[in-house]
């Protein structure tokens, strides 16, 4: 599997833990539970969803410059 394809599969499971750490934070503010913790729970997924989307943004445009010095 290729290096994209890794960070792909890292990306869509990054996406599913900030998922359940941003429901873990708003049931936890529903019962009105003060705890640190759980409000930083869910940026310790975000963090690397961040990098791995921007570098699968710039994916395209990486491309294209490989592309153009190929062809002169």
């Amino acid at each position: 599997m290729s290096t994209n394809m890794w960070i792909r599969q890292i990306h869509r499971w990054l996406s599913m833990a900030f998922t359940v750490a941003v429901i873990a934070n708003v049931v936890a503010m529903t019962i009105q539970v003060q705890a640190i913790g759980i409000d930083l729970l869910a940026l310790v997924p975000l963090l690397p969803l961040l990098a791995t989307g921007l570098y699968l943004f710039a994916l395209p445009y990486l491309g294209r410059r490989d592309g153009a010095r190929q062809e002169a």
